[in-house]
C-alpha cells in the first residue's frame, strides 16, 4: 500500500474491465463502455521498476 490511506481507500473501490481496460464504480455488474461482465479489482500493490 501507499503512504497514503485515503488515497488507497479509493483506489479500492475501483474495478477495471478486461476487455477495454476502462475503470468502473465497485459493485458495477458490467463494464460502463463496452458492456463486457468480467471486471477485476484494480491492483493495490505498487511496481517497482526494475
Amino acid at each position: 500500500m501507499g503512504k497514503f490511506p485515503l488515497a488507497d481507500a479509493e483506489i479500492s473501490k475501483i474495478v477495471i474491465c478486461k476487455r477495454c481496460k476502462a475503470r468502473n464504480r465497485a459493485g458495477v455488474e458490467k463494464c460502463r463502455k463496452c458492456g463486457y461482465t468480467y471486471l477485476r479489482p484494480k491492483r493495490k500493490d505498487i511496481k517497482i521498476k526494475k
